[in-house]
């Protein structure tokens, strides 16, 4: 009796650290792979926003902190973390997505309003990849949270 009531403890501790996400995986795999997306288009003049994560060819030296930020926290929380809690279904990973989606869709707000701000006067303003991928954080952003959110 011991251990059936051990088994269904274990059964129930299990279930509590995972979340089901039901048909919004499918939304917020899409919105991952929107994101990518943005990496691969120009975030500013020609430079794609992968090289303003890496620093490298046209960013170098053209990307200012706030838009390697977004790529950088973009990458970390929409790519990476998104994918992990994807896959392990932790509740605690949906939180982490959800604070770190909200965190870089302000800094992709901020990128977006420096690269119009200085656009024209020593370099160009903010491409289509900076724009779809704030729109992509945005949108993982609320998914996330609203799914952290149904926990409590």
């Amino acid at each position: 009796m011991a251990g059936l009531k051990r088994e269904i403890d274990e059964v129930e501790h299990q279930a509590a650290r995972t979340v089901e996400l039901g048909g919004r995986a499918v939304i917020i795999s899409v919105a991952v792979f929107v994101l990518i997306i943005g990496y691969l288009l120009p975030w500013m003049g020609t430079a794609p926003g992968w090289e303003v994560l890496l620093h490298q060819g046209d960013a170098a030296g053209k990307a200012g902190m706030v838009p390697r930020l977004f790529a950088a926290t973009a990458a970390l929380f929409g790519v990476v973390a998104s994918a992990l809690a994807l896959i392990t279904r932790r509740w605690g990973l949906t939180w982490v997505c959800a604070l770190g989606s909200w965190f870089a869709s302000v800094d992709g707000l901020l990128a977006i309003w420096t690269r119009q701000s200085v656009a024209g006067l020593t370099s160009p303003g903010p491409g289509i990849g900076l724009i779809i991928s704030e729109i992509a954080m945005v949108t993982l952003g609320v998914l996330w949270f609203r799914t952290a959110w149904s926990r409590l």
